[in-house]
């Protein structure tokens, strides 16, 4: 028994290029079960987060009126205007908790995994500016967040005990969905 062998099997191979750069590395395959913990642990927090807005009633109008001018935010003027707005006020107060819940959902069963994670981040960028807070530094825990929907999609968690993993093998023709369509690549996963 080659012990080259047991040592590469407990290795995933990573490489990627973006414009000209190419980057490589080695995960233990452990890795999986932190990726699928990644994966549950966010989308748990979001589905609790979403159902206790829902359940609790929620209103966006003092959040985006009043956070944002009172931390030296650079986009105090753009939360300002949304508070302002009645009906991106009323658009906020359905699409954040019914969004939280949808991106919870999706994560825990591992379906459309990496749309659920990009709307993920993208409502954590949105925090991220909200809560601006210097003192620290840039970093606070809404930007790492946002850093662990990112990871969650890149790892393509969905595939891990997750459904995804079984609509990107469904045969239309006789050919994947996500080979006949490739674009279905960027939503599952």
């Amino acid at each position: 028994m080659s012990t080259t062998t047991d040592a590469q099997s407990r290795y995933n191979e990573l490489r990627s290029t973006i414009g000209g750069f190419t980057v490589e590395g080695r995960a233990h395959s452990l890795s999986a079960w932190f990726v699928l913990a990644l994966r549950l642990v966010i989308g748990f927090a979001f589905l609790y987060s979403g159902v206790e807005k829902i359940l609790g009633g929620f209103s966006a109008q003092g959040y985006l009126g009043n956070v944002a001018a009172t931390n030296g935010n650079p986009l105090e003027g753009m939360f300002l205007w949304m508070s302002q707005t009645p009906w991106f006020v009323e658009f906020v107060n359905v699409a954040v908790p019914f969004g939280e819940v949808a991106i919870g959902l999706g994560l825990i069963v591992g379906l459309l995994t990496r749309l659920a994670a990009f709307f993920g981040a993208f409502m954590m960028l949105m925090f991220y500016f909200g809560n601006w807070d210097m003192a620290h530094g840039p970093i606070n825990s809404d930007f790492m967040y946002m850093l662990v929907f990112l990871s969650v999609a890149a790892f393509g968690a969905g595939r891990i005990l997750g459904l995804d993993a079984y609509v990107e093998q469904y045969e239309i023709d006789g050919q994947p969905i996500v080979e006949k369509y490739p674009v279905l690549d960027y939503l599952l996963g």
